[in-house]
């Protein structure tokens, strides 16, 4: 009892573990290894070949051409097949696209307009009515172009009225610019329309109507706006298309400027932390300075809260002294919390200064690590392009149901017409209803009444839940073998000579072939995290409008749970993943180990990690500003480069390019550093191993770099200081 309570005394961390002991066997990686969580690996298989399965249905099934091509009334799609040549959809009265009071949105909450579409080669670039009089040819009245292609014109065996009766032929037509292949007005040109448009004689009052409405620009502006998005979409489409390889030339600069940074941290880091660090103390000096000044001046200008009371105008707040002190008051401490912190953390600071320069001394034996972010991006964009396919087919899986419905649905005779009866728009015929020439074929919802239509939902829950646990897997593959590759170099006696050849390369087979499981159970506990941070979303957003203050408080609370669970969770899972590349052992076992690792040395984890990251911040903020600042004085024509075909005025959108630029730059180096940020994290635990499996005999080497042993002031024994010593 008295032996055991006083060993916990002289070494407190002891209840969160046993140290790592000493094994003359052990030199980096094992090699002999066994396969781990080998339930959970083929558990993870069979969801892969079930994922298969469903991408197999959905292929058999699912026609995305209803989603990518807009679709005539007859069925057709144009752009392709038959309407090769006519690639735009022109809409007879657009006006009944824009209003609800129709029997499709109110009846059946379809979404096809209940008008007559057909394919054309071109939109309509004037305006146009069909003016007529008695014994008027229709060839002479209506152009072909925009008739359906049932009709001949120049033989049509029925009069103008009867074809407009029919919808056979626009009544009317305005300018009109595609948008995602769709003829929709064009509200520039429709201010020229004249005011003897709206008021045709010859055309029935609703036509005039109509082309009033659409004149005054109502009615069809909300549909039109609901396109915009996608227009702009196309133009800057367009921007990318003529400014790509000047994009890739910045994205390339921040690619060169991201691994010189990560390269020269070897030399430069330690200037560079004590800059940051300095800098930050300097900017709460700064701050304390100016809350004092700004206290001292509203004091003498006798400016008290309790001169204003309660306002809802916060700015007047910062106009007293009593705010200014209380914000001097907080600067003020966690300037002296920071102070404190450098005085007594200065060894452990020096620690991870030292761990980050051998990172990047690291990475410069195996440069191949820097490209292996590339099989992870390339990996993940399988994944999304893959789980975005099969929702697409997914979604389309069903026959399109078209039924019969009375496009001038007030004419009385058309009135039992409501879209109870199915049709086929390829075969349709009106002459079917002599009492109503306007009825018509139209496509109503896709079928939902077969087995595999009636499953849909839950096979789209299915290709969610699949895709993120692939996703998180194929990352958890990228930090294990990368994790392998850093502990190979830290475990090597003698540096570089030691190292192992083709360290990445040899992890990354040796991960898959002893570890899926591990990985896959790793990946599965966050993917289950993530599924119930996804359900909170949904939860809050479809009764956000319900929800009273408690119900939001806790909405709130629960929200905030999950997202730091799902962080400690991606915290563990990092480190275990470290132990299995290092030991082999299950995910369980691994995750054990490396959090009672870090829990005996708690303090240092918490000073590398505010370090790394505090520099890693200053790294993406050096490439992802200077890059985005270059890339704005060339897109916006600040910068010329001579003999160059490029001009900024060829842009729609300047902004564009430069948000591409920064995004992408931001990609890349984020890629490069979290290979670096995975280094250091490798090293570190090594380094906390190294530290309790061996004392610096010759027996138990350290295999520390020089500089950590400095800098804790240890150190390995000679042979000579081994016969001194016996």
């Amino acid at each position: 009892m008295c032996g055991g309570k006083q060993e916990e005394e002289e070494n407190p961390d002891t209840k969160y573990g046993k140290p790592a002991e000493f094994d003359p066997s052990f030199n980096g990686p094992i090699k002999k290894r066994g396969c781990t969580d080998i339930i959970c690996c083929i558990l993870f298989i069979i969801v892969i070949l079930g994922y298969l399965a469903v991408g197999a249905v959905a292929w058999l099934y699912g026609d995305p051409r209803h989603v990518l091509y807009p679709k005539n009334s007859t069925g057709w799609f144009c752009g392709i097949g038959a309407n090769k040549d006519r690639p735009y959809l022109f809409y007879f009265d657009i006006l009944k696209c824009a209003t609800s009071v129709n029997v499709i949105a109110t009846a059946l909450n379809g979404i096809q307009c209940p008008t007559t579409q057909v394919c054309v080669e071109r939109c309509p670039s004037e305006f146009g009515a069909a003016l007529y009089f008695p014994g008027m040819q229709p060839s002479a009245v209506f152009k072909q172009e925009l008739c359906v292609p049932s009709i001949d014109l120049d033989n049509p065996g029925m009069g103008v009225p009867e074809i407009l009766d029919k919808e056979l032929c626009p009544a009317f037509y305005v300018p009109s610019a595609p948008v995602l292949g769709r003829c929709l007005p064009d509200f520039k040109q429709l201010e020229n329309i004249p005011p003897s448009f709206s008021n045709i004689p010859g055309l029935p009052a609703s036509v005039n109507d109509t082309i009033s409405i659409i004149r005054n620009g109502t009615g069809t502006r909300d549909l039109v706006n609901g396109f915009n998005a996608k227009e702009i979409g196309v133009r800057i489409f367009e921007d990318f298309a003529s400014s790509w390889p000047w994009i890739l030339i910045c994205l390339l600069i921040a690619m060169v400027v991201s691994l010189l940074f990560l390269l020269l941290l070897r030399f430069t880091a330690p200037v560079m932390v004590w800059v940051l660090i300095f800098g930050v103390l300097a900017a709460g000096a700064y701050g304390i300075w100016h809350c004092y000044w700004e206290y001292d001046n509203f004091k003498n200008l006798s400016a008290s809260i309790n001169d204003i009371g309660f306002t809802t105008n916060f700015s007047v707040y910062l106009e007293v002294q009593e705010t200014w002190l209380a914000i001097l008051i907080i600067i003020s401490v966690v300037e002296a919390i920071l102070l404190l912190t450098l005085i007594f953390l200065r060894t452990r600071i020096l620690i991870a200064i030292a761990l980050i320069q051998e990172a990047s001394k690291t990475i410069s034996y195996m440069m191949s690590a820097l490209a292996f972010p590339l099989i992870t991006f390339v990996l993940l964009l399988v994944c999304v392009a893959y789980w975005g396919t099969t929702a697409l087919y997914l979604a389309t899986s069903g026959d399109p149901v078209y039924k019969v419905v009375a496009l001038n649905s007030t004419m009385s005779s058309c009135q039992g017409i409501n879209g109870t009866v199915t049709c086929d728009p390829q075969n349709f015929s009106a002459d079917a209803y002599p009492n109503c020439p306007s009825a018509s074929c139209i496509f109503i919802k896709y079928n939902d009444e077969g087995l595999l239509q009636r499953s849909l939902f839950n096979l789209q829950i299915f290709n969610a839940i699949a895709f993120l646990w692939c996703a998180n897997f194929v990352i958890a593959l990228g930090q294990c073998t990368l994790a392998g590759a850093f502990a190979s170099y830290y475990w090597a006696f003698r540096k570089p000579q030691d190292i192992p050849m083709f360290p990445v390369c040899a992890a990354f087979l040796r991960t898959l072939r002893y570890h899926v499981g591990s990985l896959a159970f790793g990946a599965l506990i966050l993917t289950l995290v993530q599924i119930v941070r996804v359900i909170l979303e949904y939860i809050d957003h479809k009764t956000k409008s319900s929800q009273n203050a408690v119900a939001r408080f806790i909405m709130c609370c629960l929200k905030c749970c999950f997202w730091c669970l799902e962080k400690f969770v991606k915290f563990l899972n990092r480190n275990a993943y470290i132990m299995i590349a290092i030991y082999g052992k299950n995910f369980c076992v691994s995750a054990k180990k490396a959090f009672m690792l870090l829990l005996r040395n708690a303090i240092r984890v918490v000073v590398l990690d505010k370090v790394t990251d505090l520099l890693l911040f200053f790294g993406k903020l050096l490439v992802v500003g200077g890059v985005g600042v270059l890339s704005f004085f060339f897109f916006s024509g600040r910068i010329h480069l001579p003999d160059s075909n490029f001009s900024s005025e060829s842009l729609n959108y300047y902004w564009m390019p430069i948000i591409v630029v920064v995004i992408g730059s931001y990609l890349i180096a984020h890629a490069f550093f979290s290979v670096y940020s995975m280094c250091v994290d490798t090293l570190f635990l090594c380094f906390l191993e190294d530290l309790e499996r061996n004392d610096g005999s010759q027996q138990k080497p350290y295999l520390m770099s020089k500089s950590l042993r400095k800098i804790l002031n240890k150190s390995n024994e000679s042979p000579k200081q081994r016969k001194r010593n016996n």
